[in-house]
């Protein structure tokens, strides 16, 4: 059914405070030599168009840069933001978070496979936990009319969305030092729940 679809949009959120990284910009952070921005552009990139939700930072590709209003509404208040930015009408929006390097454009293909048949689908980690990372309809985000403070899991477990098993490493995230520095292959781990 993949084949069928048309067009689809990406929100990239990447504009949380990162408390457990004092503040640090996780867009910026660098992982193979490339921002975990342009990770995130990367697995987008069959998108007809992006928009991230953070600060304007130099990319490879053409995107749109807005915040929410107010700031430091969460993350489901940035992708309501990141949706009203779209200048196209796509039926289904990719959401990501930029602190998963480990995302590609396979995995956003196997969660636009899996939404064409539902209301939407989560990238789920080994413990079942759905992750910031998901293909959902353009509609039910704009039905959200004050996210702010709401989290995300007011939109992720409602509606008919299905679960999209990580592969490997995909699931992981970047919240800590500790993710930091195993990101960049030192092998500490974090020993916390990220």
């Amino acid at each position: 059914m993949s084949g069928q679809r048309k067009g689809w949009a990406a929100v990239v959120l990447a504009g949380g405070t990162a408390v457990r990284l004092d503040g640090a910009d996780k867009a910026a952070l660098e992982h193979g030599g490339r921002t975990l921005l342009e990770h995130a552009l990367a697995a987008v990139g069959a998108a007809d168009e992006v928009v991230v939700v953070g600060d304007r930072m130099p990319t490879s590709r053409p995107v749109t840069f807005t915040r929410e209003s107010p700031a430091g509404g969460g993350p489901l208040a940035a992708l309501r933001a990141g949706v009203g930015a779209l200048i196209g009408l796509p039926r289904l929006v990719v959401v990501l978070a930029v602190d998963m390097p480990h995302v590609t454009a396979a995995t956003v293909e196997r969660l636009l496979t899996a939404a064409d048949d539902a209301e939407g689908a989560w990238l789920v980690d080994a413990s079942g936990r759905r992750q910031l990372a998901g293909a959902v309809l353009r509609e039910r985000v704009l039905e959200l009319s004050e996210p702010h403070g709401v989290p995300m899991r007011a939109l992720s477990a409602s509606g008919a969305a299905v679960d999209v098993p990580a592969d490997g490493d995909e699931a992981d995230d970047v919240d800590t030092w500790a993710d930091v520095a195993r990101l960049r292959g030192d092998g500490r781990s974090s020993g916390e729940d990220t």
